[in-house]
């Protein structure tokens, strides 16, 4: 591993110089972030779907593994959603996923689509408005959208343990089932026909809660290996819901055709993994005493791999035809408003979905430098772009680039690359960092995350979600030094 950490660059130059030592010659890079005063581009209001949002930062949805049993949002979760409020961004996309049924959550503490759960949602939602009208003023909540994600996780679903995966899929992966349990000929975890019909039924009754509370969007997820990206590469499933495109794509259909008929008034978006590549596992042979070795891509057929958004001979390479081609049916067809685009998984392939220069306890080194990482997606998201002038786009894998997020994401949208620059674990330790850049406020470089990706290990292991380095809210208690237990039996586990 000879990158560097980004921290210890200290000028625009010398990124801009280490961009270049790492290949990347055409990343639009400005040389200082403009305030909203000075025009910069990230304060330019857009429409979406007939709404203006007031600029182009945007909250990606994250799961905090910290609701209640029943679903209703803890302390924690309130607290997290207040600070999005704060964040200065006028797009909140989702929040976090929001499980449709229970047998879909990702976690026993997920939030859940219950009738008993309206009102603690509204609440939910009245606080990070409340939290943004007393941040930024009386009427700032009139150019401000939230939306809520819509999800079930199906072959990461943990609806009753946090340690045991309870796996609805939608076909049986030859390379995922293998890495996460499923026997190939067990097909009592595939889904038939008739629990999608009901399932889809869930996926309305959800948004109907959404709209009933105050959403202004739903997210209907189809990204990072949960079921909804599933359907996408569903290549051998036999009936409807699989096969050729149309058959892959029926199920995303059906939802939002529903809800666009049962749910009028309500806006929709899709975040969508545009391409994906097979598992990574850690490189034995390179691995050394005490810590995790390089990644490496399991081994998978010669061809006819089952993904979504990649060469099926080689998936380890990009093919964004598909992709392009259901945005487009999405929108044109089905009045989607805006898509937010990513990439992979991170129970598989976390490079490709989230970059960091330290990896998930669970995870693998790098084989890459992260930075390498953010250009692909930013780049893809580019290429799409181009495809599909005219529909709202918010672009993913930002906060890598930490002191020098707004000075390549000011440039990108500036360039027309993406409308919306999506941010995620930056949030959960800076969450104004927008707020800061747009007022024109030096950074707080002590709050920047620096993908130590303790909020991925923690909930990987039973703990809630949160910045543990650099929040003081979770820094002192006890689940930090659960964190710190857990991560000291990783190490020495590895040096066995």
């Amino acid at each position: 591993m000879n990158w560097q950490r980004l921290g210890a660059l200290k000028t625009v130059d010398e990124f801009r110089a280490y961009l270049a030592q790492a290949g990347v010659t055409d990343l639009p890079v400005d040389d200082a972030p403009l305030s909203a005063a000075e025009g910069s581009p990230l304060a330019a209001p857009i429409d979406v779907g007939g709404f203006m949002v007031g600029n182009r930062w945007c909250v990606h949805p994250m799961e905090g593994w910290d609701g209640t049993e029943d679903g209703q949002p803890s302390e924690h979760t309130i607290r997290r959603w207040h600070n999005f409020g704060l964040s200065g961004c006028k797009l909140i996309w989702g929040c976090e996923a929001f499980a449709v049924q229970p047998d879909g959550r990702a976690n026993p503490n997920q939030l859940l689509n219950r009738p008993e759960n309206t009102e603690p949602m509204r609440d939910l939602l009245g606080t990070l408005r409340d939290a943004h009208t007393k941040r930024f003023g009386s009427n700032a909540t009139d150019d401000l959208l939230v939306g809520l994600q819509l999800t079930h996780s199906g072959r990461f679903c943990r609806p009753n343990r946090k340690d045991k995966l309870e796996p609805r899929i939608v076909y049986h992966h030859p390379s995922l089932d293998p890495k996460f349990g499923i026997a190939a000929d067990d097909d009592s975890v595939v889904l038939t026909d008739d629990d999608i019909k009901r399932l889809i039924d869930s996926y309305v009754a959800a948004a109907k809660l959404a709209q009933s509370v105050g959403f202004q969007f739903v997210d209907v997820k189809h990204c990072h290996g949960y079921l909804g990206h599933e359907f996408l590469s569903a290549f051998t499933r036999p009936g409807p819901y699989g096969g050729d495109f149309e058959g892959r794509t029926r199920f995303i259909r059906e939802i939002i055709g529903r809800i666009r008929d049962e749910c009028p008034g309500l806006m929709v978006g899709v975040r969508l993994s545009v391409f994906d590549q097979p598992p990574f596992h850690p490189d034995p042979d390179r691995a050394s005493s005490g810590k995790l070795g390089p990644g490496i891509p399991d081994d998978h057929p010669a061809h006819d791999y089952p993904g979504f958004g990649c060469n099926r001979d080689n998936p380890l390479e990009m093919d964004l035809t598909e992709p392009v081609k259901l945005i487009r049916l999405l929108h044109d067809d089905l009045g989607v408003a805006i898509f937010n685009l990513s990439a992979g998984s991170p129970y598989y392939n976390p490079h490709i979905q989230r970059p960091a220069f330290y990896p998930p306890s669970d995870g693998y080194q790098p084989p890459e430098d992260p930075l390498l990482g953010c250009v692909r997606q930013i780049e893809s998201v580019r290429d799409l772009k181009q495809q599909l002038p005219g529909i709202p786009i918010v672009g993913s894998a930002w906060s890598y680039f930490q002191e020098f997020l707004p000075h390549v994401a000011q440039a990108v949208v500036r360039d027309g690359w993406c409308d919306f620059v999506g941010i995620g674990r930056l949030v959960l330790s800076y969450w104004d960092l927008p707020a800061d850049v747009l007022e024109g406020n030096p950074l707080r470089t002590k709050q920047i995350c620096r993908t130590f990706s303790d909020c991925t290990t923690a909930p990987r292991n039973g703990i809630i979600s949160g910045c543990f380095p650099l929040d003081g809210h979770y820094k002192d208690t006890p689940e930090a030094e659960n964190l710190k237990q857990v991560k000291s039996q990783i190490r020495e586990r590895l040096s066995q």
